[in-house]
């Protein structure tokens, strides 16, 4: 049933969005199965049910998620969705008053933090990638696949702002409206270098193997590989600490609310469309 749900949605969301989408689908399924209940069409009983189930092994906000993933589901599959039915709905507030809602926040990348990250970055082809990573990361405030989507080609100039880049498509911009980012002119003199000495074209950040060779396009899962690897080199090593895909966006945004920055200004630099999207990143800070 899966993949002749799926079949529809091929092309309308991101890869990322699919895969958890058919993931949170597939827990949900095999729940089901256990109980010898249909997954589709879904009652609100069943899912008030699924959902006391969860909070006995999943953190909240993954059983917030796999409830909206759900519900997405059974809606653009053309089935009913019991996902806002008042049974639903008390039992994630039964779900929040056991397990709470505290979720694990991202260590912030502070700018005080990225300096001292520069500063164990060598001088070979993995540490000037490495730079660029860090300050590219920072300026922007985008998520990990955004920052390695970045290529070349989008950087620019506008005639009043200076230099900007290009993020072609973004989480909130599935379909590709695009908008322009500010960044220093310092940043785009070091890519300028980047791109010299490692003579590569289109995506801006890049694999680099142990000999210093440059490979195609850098994974976004291993970005946060060598955040935390740089962070071992630092005094700032801590048990407790560890970068997230989520670093960057919190540590800038920590450094604009305490620079005087407005909440507008704060959501238009990160990219949040909402005050809630933007606060929740700030509230346990």
């Amino acid at each position: 049933m899966i993949d002749e749900l799926f079949v529809r949605f091929d092309g309308a969301f991101s890869e990322n969005t699919l895969r958890a989408y058919r993931s949170d689908f597939e827990q949900y399924e095999y729940w089901c199965a256990t109980k010898g209940q249909p997954s589709i069409p879904a009652t609100a009983e069943i899912l008030a049910e699924y959902v006391d189930f969860m909070a006995t092994m999943n953190k909240s906000a993954t059983i917030r998620r796999r409830i909206n993933s759900l519900g997405t589901i059974f809606k653009l599959s053309k089935h009913p969705d019991p996902t806002k039915e008042p049974e639903v709905v008390l039992a994630l507030k039964r779900m929040h008053r056991k397990i709470g809602r505290q979720q694990k926040q991202a260590t912030p990348l502070t700018k005080d933090i990225l300096e001292q990250l520069l500063e164990k970055c060598d001088d070979g082809t993995r540490g000037f990638r490495d730079q660029v990573l860090l300050r590219l990361g920072y300026e922007t405030m985008r998520r990990r696949s955004e920052i390695c989507s970045f290529t070349f080609d989008d950087l620019t100039e506008t005639p009043r702002r200076g230099p900007a880049i290009r993020l072609a498509k973004s989480k909130t911009d599935q379909e590709g409206a695009s908008n322009l980012i500010p960044i220093s002119r310092d940043l785009v003199d070091l890519i300028s270098r980047w791109r010299a000495q490692a003579q590569i074209e289109g995506a801006i950040l890049r694999s680099v193997d142990r000999h210093g060779n440059v490979g195609p396009k850098l994974n976004s899962g291993s970005v946060c590989t060598i955040l935390n690897q740089l962070l071992t080199k630092t005094s700032l090593r801590h048990h407790e600490m560890r970068f997230s895909g989520h670093s960057f966006r919190v540590g800038a945004a920590i450094d604009l609310v305490e620079s005087g920055a407005s909440l507008e200004t704060i959501m238009l630099r990160g990219g949040w469309r909402s005050n809630d999207s933007a606060l929740n990143y700030l509230r346990s800070w």
